[in-house]
């Protein structure tokens, strides 16, 4: 019986996609990005490009990529000596930080209001999916330390990181002819993962981010 079910589903699928072919827009947005977490704030800026499959009027799969430009930070930190010979016993140091990468996501997007043909009325959106952070950190510290003698908080250097990501957005659309929309989103991206970093200073629930997208969606007929 069940598998009998999963072959009546996938021919009520099959059905019901050949009935209803879906349709595909395309976009692009320069964004605004912040980082929340303590010790690891900074606004950086970004460009986005989503591809979207329409199922039907209100529910569509979309998948984007993004790229996060420099974001800088810097933490005032103390570095301890690993003897208690060892003079001085502690270091204080800056340390200058920059962060960047790239985010994957893929999802499911509803229209509360409207729809992705929309030609005439505003359309309100939300979706939601998961994501991959690819990140590079690069720190300099203010002064050189022995990291053989002294356990720092963070080591300077470059280093690469990922996450995963649980992704969540809100948007606006509105058409501007020519199957062309103006979107505006909200977007938020919550790490999933931590794999700390000694490169890292914060790694639990890090980088939690956010963003406004502005940008242009073509709808291809």
């Amino acid at each position: 019986m069940k598998k009998k079910g999963l072959i009546s589903l996938f021919i009520l699928l099959t059905v019901t996609a050949s009935a209803q072919p879906p349709k595909f827009s395309f976009g692009t947005d320069a964004d605004v990005i912040r980082s929340f977490k303590k010790e690891q704030k900074f606004w950086s800026i970004g460009q986005t490009i989503v591809a979207n499959i329409h199922f039907t009027k209100k529910n569509t799969l979309y998948i984007w990529a993004a790229y996060t430009g420099n974001g800088r930070f810097e933490n005032q930190l103390v570095a301890t000596a690993k003897s208690p010979t060892t003079t001085p016993t502690q270091l204080n140091y800056k340390n200058s930080a920059n962060m960047k990468g790239s985010h994957i996501s893929i999802g499911l997007k509803h229209y509360f209001r409207g729809h992705y043909f929309s030609e005439q009325e505003w359309n309100l959106y939300g979706g939601a999916g998961f994501g991959l952070k690819l990140g590079k950190i690069e720190n300099k510290h203010s002064i050189a330390i022995d990291t053989a003698t002294y356990d720092v908080p963070v080591l300077a250097g470059n280093a690469k990181f990922k996450r995963l990501t649980f992704d969540l957005m809100l948007g606006f659309e509105q058409p501007l002819g020519g199957a062309i929309y103006f979107y505006a989103e909200a977007k938020l991206m919550i790490p999933t993962t931590d794999y700390p970093s000694p490169y890292i200073l914060i790694n639990e629930n890090a980088p939690l981010t956010g963003s406004v997208n502005l940008g242009l969606r073509l709808f291809f007929d």
